[in-house]
C-alpha cells in the first residue's frame, strides 16, 4: 500500500470520531428533553449539566478533526 493511501484510510478513521461527536450529542439533548417533559420544575437545574455534557462532546469531536488534519498534513 503507498503511504498516501494510508495517511488518506488514516484519517478517514479517524473522521469517525466527529459522528460520534453529533450523536453524543443528540443523545444528551434527547435525554434532557424526555427529563425536562418529565419533571418540568428541574429542568432549570439541568440545562447546565447538558450545556457541559455537550460541550466536551463537541471537544472530543473537534480533536478527532484536529487527528485527521494532522494525519493529512503534518505526518510524512
Amino acid at each position: 500500500m503507498d503511504a498516501s493511501a494510508a495517511k488518506l484510510i488514516g484519517a478517514g478513521i479517524a473522521c469517525i470520531g466527529m459522528g460520534g461527536a453529533g450523536i453524543g450529542v443528540g443523545h444528551i439533548f434527547g435525554n434532557y428533553l424526555a427529563g425536562a417533559l418529565r419533571n418540568p420544575a428541574a429542568a432549570g437545574s439541568q440545562f447546565t449539566n447538558a450545556l457541559i455534557g455537550a460541550a466536551l462532546a463537541e471537544g472530543l469531536g473537534i480533536f478527532s478533526l484536529v487527528v485527521a488534519l494532522l494525519l493529512l498534513f503534518v505526518a510524512k
